[in-house]
């Protein structure tokens, strides 16, 4: 069985990993990142491209993993697939146990309205979804 991470390169998304490492050596799992697809960059002269830390873990996540037993691995979104959607089907094979999610903090009126993406994922996935925010103070 896998947990799958909707993953960016932001902190919602380190949240997500770390959450989805913890549940995964609980459940005796594996855990698949699925990368959001990175916008290319910007034609400045230098390097074109998406960036490295677009569909790659942290050093740190990788090392935390593998503290803790746990198989990290990163799946390719297919280039004309919504990351969303990407993330529905994934919900609804049969080796996925969990997708994990990271979400924004938000005002009180912003409360009211999750990102579309995890308000689809939310509704729309055949698995539990587990939504993850960064944590305030220092890590465990």
């Amino acid at each position: 069985m896998n947990i799958v991470v909707g993953f960016t390169a932001t902190p919602e998304s380190q949240a997500a990993t770390y959450a989805a490492i913890d549940e995964a050596a609980l459940r005796g799992a594996g855990v698949v990142l699925l990368p959001e697809q990175a916008a290319p960059a910007q034609q400045t002269g230098n390097d074109a491209g998406p960036p490295a830390s677009a569909a790659t873990p942290d050093p740190e996540v990788v090392r935390y993993a593998q503290e803790h037993g746990v198989g990290l691995s990163v799946s390719e979104l297919p280039t004309d697939a919504d990351f969303g959607d990407a993330l529905i089907d994934a919900s609804y094979q049969e080796d996925t146990a969990m997708i994990v999610i990271g979400l924004r903090r938000r005002s009180p009126v912003g409360k009211l309205f999750l990102g579309s993406t995890s308000q689809r994922v939310l509704l729309e996935a055949g698995c539990p979804v587990h939504a993850v925010k960064v944590r305030v103070g220092p890590r465990r």
